[in-house]
């Protein structure tokens, strides 16, 4: 690390960082249609602070109703230079998963208490730390730029931040964002979600079906005079499991992904919308599966095994009507630890840290998911917060590793973004 590359660091401010996260966390963005609750709040606030802090005006796209997008496009170094330089592009999102029932909390999921050095709340780790270091990155990259003999550092190129809307949900932030042309001269992408700052070069697919079994209405104490739902719904999904299983021992475990799986995740009987009682046996039921796969299986091929299985199962069972609905198809997204940005951010890991950086995978989708099956970019995810805490009672990130991280970017992106010729 040069003596310049050690003051820009430096100057990073730990409680900035922190506490624009706590003020993050404090923002509830969970999506509640009952009251119409959306990340319009946080969007806002952010917006705010690009105004106050950055000094320039960010782009706001509204991709829902109340539902928007983020867009900042950062010039950087010479005027006439800096269409030579490439693309980074650092990514987040800002909604968040429902607290659930919030007596189940040790900690206000929404007040952002710092305890023992923890940052508690929805959404600390998942993803309102990484929203923040973006931030502060952009922030310290455009004031770099703006005085080069101050900070010395050579920059050459755009930052560009997408901070989107829904990808807890059907990722729409992401994919609007990419329909609208801001992915098209990106060159790489830092994700920020939570992995531990551990370099995830590999993303899971993800299918997500809906099963519907179709019986007749009976009287509890009378089942034989209807057809029940809820008998062919469990032989189902024991026949998923039984496929599962068969992938398993095909796959084996993937080095950064694990093992694929199949897990049926919602069963309803009768389907939400209907009155259920106790002696009534419904006429309809259905069940939400959640498919992840590894590099070794084909979506296709596993579609065409799920209804292969339900039709084998009707010709057992005349009585036996069902049909499945694929409504979400994720690709597996992998690439190689050459790959520029990987090689930059292992560097920078080393010399922030002092260890070997650690190569893994995620266990489910992101919104690098669609930058890169769609696009091709690059887009490595490598944030903070423990990879297996999001969606969980208590979540939190440690603000060592958040500075930690925000060390790592900043200088993953100042190095990405000097002097570089572009690779498109």
């Amino acid at each position: 690390m040069t003596e310049n590359e050690k003051k820009l660091i430096d100057s990073i401010d730990p409680e900035e960082v922190i506490e624009l996260t706590r003020d993050l966390v404090r923002i509830d963005s969970v999506i509640r249609p009952e009251t119409g609750n959306t990340e319009s709040k946080v969007v806002a606030f952010i917006a705010d602070w690009i105004r106050r802090e950055i000094g320039v005006e960010p782009l706001v796209e509204e991709v829902q109703p109340e539902r928007q997008n983020i867009i900042l496009t950062l010039p950087l170094g010479k005027t006439e230079d800096r269409d030579k330089g490439k693309t980074l592009m650092l990514e987040g999102h800002t909604d968040v998963v429902s607290e659930g029932d919030r007596s189940l909390w040790k900690h206000d999921p929404f007040a952002a208490d710092l305890v023992d050095g923890k940052i508690y709340g929805r959404g600390s780790c998942d993803m309102k730390a990484g929203v923040a270091l973006n931030l502060i990155i952009a922030k310290h990259l455009s004031q770099a730029a703006a005085e080069p003999s101050k900070w010395g550092v050579d920059l050459n190129g755009k930052l560009r931040l997408g901070i989107v809307c829904d990808e807890e949900g059907m990722m729409t932030g992401i994919r609007d964002f990419i329909k609208q042309g801001h992915a098209d001269d990106v060159d790489a992408c830092l994700v920020s979600e939570p992995e531990e700052n551990q370099l995830c070069i590999s993303m899971k697919g993800a299918l997500r079906a809906i099963v519907r079994i179709y019986g007749k209405m009976a009287h509890g104490a009378m089942p034989l005079t209807g057809i029940n739902p809820n008998i062919r719904l469990a032989r189902i999904i024991l026949a998923f499991a039984e496929y599962e299983k068969e992938e398993k021992q095909r796959c084996g475990e993937d080095q950064y992904l694990g093992w694929p799986s199949i897990t049926p995740t919602v069963v309803q009987a009768p389907p939400e919308g209907e009155p259920a009682q106790l002696n009534v046996m419904p006429g309809t039921a259905q069940a939400y599966i959640d498919i992840r796969t590894t590099p070794c299986q084909d979506h296709e091929t596993v579609k065409k095994r799920l209804q292969a299985i339900l039709d084998e199962l009707q010709e057992d069972d005349p009585d036996f009507k069902a049909e499945i609905e694929f409504i979400d198809d994720k690709p597996v997204v992998t690439m190689e630890k050459d790959e520029p940005i990987v090689q930059e951010s292992a560097r920078a890991y080393y010399e922030i840290t002092g260890k070997q950086p650690r190569y893994n995978g995620v266990p489910g989708a992101t919104d690098g998911t669609f930058l890169r099956a769609l696009k091709g970019i690059p887009a490595l995810v490598n944030g903070p917060g423990p990879r297996h805490m999001p969606h969980q009672r208590d979540e939190y990130v440690e603000t060592a590793e958040l500075v930690e991280a925000t060390k790592i970017y900043l200088l993953t992106a100042a190095r990405y973004l000097n002097n570089q010729t572009p690779s498109k």
